[in-house]
């Protein structure tokens, strides 16, 4: 894992004191296990409950043996004199370490799911301050109808749902242990030991396994990270597509002694949006890794295992990171609703054409081609700056002589765009009390923290 983007809980699970303690947890309570059917004495128990771990003999005997498990084993024996005989009884070295694992992605995604929560609810937050900040839609990347703010961060609200539930679904399948020996049948090691140490784990058993745990399931769990990182890339694209110069609707925190360009100081770039999606991008990459890694040959190869090491632990570093940054931005959002305002406007309204059409189609009864050449020609004159889209329409012979001068009003009222939000809110268990923001609802620019969202240039 990269520190830059290494949140600190991620790194401590990951970490290779956190790796061989848990290695040890799961041997011990295999030798549990064991004694509780009375294969290992008592006393033997007693002695290897007492076992320690000595980083450096492991890393010692790795360096001779060419194995870490066979060297974490050897290292442990030796802490525990006679008694070492039974350690590691009846065991393969994937039961260990895919049983170990499993606790590291588990108590990993309890901390995303943490992060997550956090961000959810910074995401209701804004949605609910600015459910009625009117701005403009755009499909294709052009003016469509007006929206509000608040509706557009409602739909992340929802996505940032999902990608939560779809975390803990496959967190699910990944909190599994399985200790079953050679070739998975149990013939070195009883389904009673295997059930012992998955309970002491709070892991639920696998029902079966080739010696190792079925890749498909780390695959799903990467796959959840990966949508999640997608549906963050979402939000941040959205924000800089927002941010760009000539629309500059939003603006992400900009910290007061942040600096946006080496070389032009007015610059105020969307780095921390940026950076969001190229992290996201190193996701998906890590997902297609995963997915490799499922077809292993036979019961077991380990073509997986040096893969593992690299995405395992940074797509959950990652993700945990993303999902902080996203908070902050979220939560230090720099609205600037006059330019919103300002942006509808543009033309004269000229994106109030649908409501002209509709109300010459069933008011006037216009035939629907008559009605669209119509509008579409006086939103062209508007477009070529011959005149504003609600003067035009106004003053157009053919217009005024059909509809009235309070229906030709009506057109450009953007309450019609309003009327509906509250069913949504509704749907999504988010509050309707909001009123009408009436002036700039820019939040104060936060000062981030340099560790982890800095005015760094990724």
């Amino acid at each position: 894992m990269i520190p830059r983007y290494a949140p600190q809980q991620i790194a401590k699970i990951f970490s290779d004191a956190s790796r061989l303690q848990r290695w040890l947890d799961v041997e011990l309570l295999a030798c549990e296990g064991w004694a509780e059917i009375g294969r290992i004495p008592v006393e033997a128990l007693s002695t290897l409950q007492g076992a320690t771990i000595d980083a450096e003999r492991i890393a010692e005997l790795e360096a001779e043996q060419g194995h870490d498990m066979a060297a974490f084993v050897a290292a442990v024996q030796e802490t525990v004199g006679d008694a070492g005989r039974y350690f590691h009884l009846g065991l393969t070295s994937s039961d260990v370490v895919d049983t170990a694992l499993a606790t590291q992605l588990r108590d990993a995604a309890r901390v995303i799911d943490s992060d997550l929560d956090s961000l959810i609810g910074a995401l209701i937050e804004q949605a609910e301050r600015h459910r009625l900040t009117v701005m403009m839609g755009r499909t294709h990347g052009v003016h469509a109808e007006p929206l509000t703010l608040g509706i557009k961060l409602a739909n992340f609200v929802d996505e940032a749902r999902r990608a939560r539930s779809r975390l803990a679904a496959a967190t699910a399948e990944i909190a599994v242990g399985q200790i079953t020996g050679a070739v998975g049948t149990h013939a070195s090691v009883p389904p009673e030991v295997e059930e012992h140490v998955c309970a002491g784990l709070g892991l639920t058993t696998a029902p079966v396994a080739t010696q190792v745990l079925a890749r498909d399931r780390h695959a799903s769990f990467i796959t959840a990270l990966a949508l999640l990182g997608a549906v963050l890339e979402r939000l941040a694209t959205t924000i800089r597509l927002l941010q760009i110069t000539e629309v500059d609707e939003v603006e992400e925190p900009f910290g007061q002694r942040q600096k946006g360009s080496s070389a032009m100081p007015h610059k105020r770039n969307p780095v921390l949006c940026e950076r969001i999606c190229g992290l996201a991008r190193v996701l998906r990459g890590y997902a297609m890794t995963a997915m490799e890694d499922v077809a292993l040959w036979h019961e077991r190869d380990i073509s997986h295992s040096s893969a593992e090491r690299v995405i395992l632990p940074d797509a959950c570093a990652l993700s945990a990171y993303i999902i902080r940054l996203s908070t902050r931005i979220v939560e230090g959002l720099r609205v600037k609703s006059e330019n919103m305002a300002a942006n509808i406007e543009l033309h004269g309204g000229i994106v109030f054409s649908q409501q002209v059409l509709t109300a010459l189609i069933v008011e006037a009864e216009w035939p629907r081609e008559r009605a669209y050449r119509a509008v579409q020609m006086l939103a062209a004159r508007a477009r070529d700056d011959e005149g504003s889209f609600r003067d035009l329409v106004a003053l157009d012979p053919d217009i005024a002589g059909a509809l009235s001068e309070s229906t030709i009003a009506h057109c450009f009222d953007v309450e019609p765009y309003l009327a509906h939000i509250d069913e949504t809110y509704r749907r999504l268990g988010l509050s309707t009390t909001t009123q009408r923001t009436v002036m700039d609802a820019a939040a104060p620019a936060l000062a981030i923290d340099a560790g982890l969202a800095g005015g760094r240039m990724s």
